[in-house]
């Protein structure tokens, strides 16, 4: 299992950002797939995840008007558009795969396999 997630950088405050996922090493339509993200000094925090079919995503309510997780099946891929950055957004975002047959994912215990992270900073 192989998750390379990108898109990571420098944005302003209010702009935004397509992060994405390239899953590789496994059938990608069987699991779901989610992002955390975690900030320097604090515990990585669950940010959005998709069902397997990608009809379904979970989200704290703090995140569901700015962040839109998506995911497409037939480039064995998974994205996160996040809009109105803040400089609270920096963090380093890691895409996961979940373990089988969990039908909502949304615990780090949840997911079974983890990407490298890529760096989000946003300038104020």
């Amino acid at each position: 299992v192989q998750l390379q997630a990108s898109g990571g950088g420098l944005a302003q405050a209010g702009g935004s950002l397509r992060l994405s996922c390239a899953a590789s090493g496994f059938t990608f339509s069987n699991y779901g797939m989610g992002w955390f993200r975690q900030a320097p000094g604090k515990e990585r925090k669950f940010v959005v995840s998709i069902s397997r079919s990608g009809d379904i995503s979970y989200a704290p309510d703090s995140e569901k008007d700015r962040f839109t997780i998506s995911r497409d099946n037939a480039k064995n891929a998974v994205y996160l558009r996040m809009n109105s950055l803040k400089p609270e957004d920096t963090a380093v975002y890691y895409c996961a795969r979940s373990k089988a047959n969990v039908r909502r994912a949304t615990l780090p215990f949840d997911f079974g396999y983890w990407g490298q992270g890529t760096l989000v900073t946003v300038s104020s």
